[in-house]
């Protein structure tokens, strides 16, 4: 009988272990999501409104959109196009954790530059209407292989309301900060470099 029972116990402890564990959440972080991907399948222009760098930005007079092009359950793919250069895709993805920020870079030919995929993860709740991703352990290893130990302190942020969307980067000393128009879809763009449509 206590062979019989030991093996029931581990046959239903096998069987809770062979399920996968819920991807667990917190509101906050679904509120953010969710109102992201609202705009599935929609564009949207945006325009600079604070960028402190010291010279000419490769942004200055460059048509800016960003297309919420592909969403899942637990990932948005969110390319960010300058002029006819598509080689910015913004990917933020449920962790169980919270929520990354990925920055997928590409060549025109697909293939990845030799930055790519750096980005940041929330460390608290946040707020429905604004995330914080501060640099992860990657992106700043990254960051000081490359000779720009400076964006280690990286913090990206996005904030989300009816009327606009804005990608915000900041660190010691710098800022870079769009806004897009949420009130007036535009024609999407073409697919993102190394993505298919």
């Amino acid at each position: 009988m206590k062979l019989l029972t030991a093996t029931t116990l581990l046959l239903a402890s096998s069987a809770v272990f062979a399920r996968p564990a819920p991807l667990v959440s917190i509101p906050t972080h679904d509120a953010f999501f969710n109102s992201i991907a609202q705009h599935c399948g929609k564009a949207f222009e945006g325009k600079v409104a604070v960028d402190n760098a010291k010279g000419v930005s490769s942004f200055a007079d460059k048509k800016l959109v960003m297309h919420v092009r592909k969403c899942t359950d637990t990932e948005l793919q969110v390319p960010f196009h300058v002029g006819d250069d598509a080689s910015r895709t913004w990917i933020i993805t449920k962790t169980g954790s919270g929520l990354s920020l990925k920055h997928d870079h590409r060549h025109k030919d697909g293939t990845n530059d030799i930055s790519t995929m750096y980005g940041g993860h929330t460390l608290d709740a946040g707020f429905a209407q604004m995330q914080s991703f501060p640099a992860d352990q990657y992106s700043k290893e990254l960051f000081v292989e490359q000779g720009i130990a400076q964006s280690v302190g990286n913090t990206w942020q996005m904030y989300i309301y009816p009327d606009v969307f804005t990608y915000r980067l900041i660190r010691q000393g710098r800022e870079f900060k769009v806004d897009f128009d949420l009130t007036k879809p535009i024609t999407p763009p073409s697919a993102p470099w190394g993505y298919k449509d």
